[in-house]
C-alpha cells in the first residue's frame, strides 16, 4: 500500500473492519463480493490488520474474522466511560475546594495513564501532565497508592519490570526505602509524592478499586511544595480520604 493517499487506506481498512462486524467470518471471494475493491487489494488490507492484530484468519476453512483485540479496546473505552461518569463531579468538587490540580489515573501494566485531570484556575499550578500520559508507579502518588493495595510479590515484580532512576533529587531508587513507603501507605490509607517525579510538586493519592474490589485507579491532589507544607498536607490528606468514602458510598 506505499504510494496511497493514507487517508483512502485508513478509509479501506475500516470498510473491511466494518465489513466484517457485519458478515462474521468470511472468505476471501466473499469479502471481494461485499467491498468494491479488487481482490488483491482486499488481501492486502487483511494482511495488515492480522498483522497489527484485528483480524484473524481460520487455519481450516481459510475465513477471516474480527479478533478480540476489538473486544479489549471496546471494553477498556466503555469502563474509562462508567468510571468517568461515576467520580468526575467528586474530581471537580475536590479541585475547586482545594483550589489544586486533581487527576485520575489507571493502572496499566507497571505504568498509570492519565484518563482525567481537574485544574482550579485560581490558585492552580499549571502542570505538564496530559490524558493520556504515562507515569511510573513507582515515583508517584498515585502509584503508590494502587501499589499499597497488591501483595508484596506483586509490588516488587512491578518494582524490577521498572525502569527505576533517579528523575528529582527525591526519588527513592532503593528497593527496601520504597517498601517502607509501601508500609506507611497501608497504614495511613494515602500515598504521598513528595516531589519524587517532579522536582517542586507534592501529591497527595488514594486508591479507588473498581466494582470488582480490585484497586486499579487513582487520583491525587497536585500542588506546589512551597504551598504544602505537613498541616496543609495533612489537611488536604482528609479531603482526598473523604472524597475516596463519597465515591464508595454511593456504589
Amino acid at each position: 500500500m506505499e504510494g496511497k493517499n493514507p487517508i483512502q487506506v485508513t478509509d479501506r481498512l475500516f470498510l473491511v473492519l466494518e465489513t466484517l462486524a457485519e458478515t462474521g467470518p468470511a472468505s476471501l471471494a466473499e469479502l471481494t463480493h461485499r467491498i468494491d475493491l479488487n481482490k488483491s487489494t482486499i488481501h492486502r488490507l487483511l494482511s495488515s490488520l492480522i498483522c497489527v492484530g484485528y483480524v484473524q484468519q481460520d487455519a481450516e476453512s481459510g475465513k477471516y474474522s474480527l479478533s478480540n483485540k476489538l473486544l479489549t479496546l471496546s471494553a477498556r473505552i466503555l469502563s474509562h466511560m462508567d468510571i468517568l461518569d461515576e467520580v468526575r463531579p467528586y474530581l471537580k468538587q475536590l479541585s475547586m475546594d482545594t483550589r489544586e490540580t486533581v487527576h485520575f489515573v489507571e493502572l496499566d501494566g507497571h505504568e498509570a495513564v492519565y484518563i482525567c485531570k481537574e485544574e482550579a484556575y485560581m490558585n492552580a499550578i499549571r502542570m505538564a501532565s496530559k490524558v493520556g500520559i504515562r507515569i511510573p508507579l513507582y515515583c508517584s502518588g498515585v502509584g503508590k497508592a494502587i501499589l499499597a493495595d497488591m501483595t508484596d510479590e506483586d509490588i516488587r515484580r512491578i518494582w524490577e519490570a521498572s525502569a527505576v532512576r533517579q528523575l528529582t533529587p527525591h526519588t527513592i531508587i532503593d528497593y527496601d526505602l520504597f517498601f517502607r513507603e509501601i508500609q506507611e501507605v497501608r497504614e495511613k490509607g494515602f500515598a504521598v509524592d513528595n516531589e519524587e517525579n517532579e522536582a517542586g510538586v507534592r501529591c497527595i493519592a488514594a486508591g479507588l478499586p473498581n466494582y470488582k474490589g480490585i484497586t486499579r485507579y487513582a487520583f491525587s491532589v497536585s500542588a506546589p511544595a512551597a504551598r504544602m507544607d505537613d498541616e496543609r498536607t495533612e489537611k488536604i490528606a482528609r479531603m482526598v480520604l473523604e472524597t475516596r468514602r463519597k465515591i464508595l458510598a454511593k456504589r
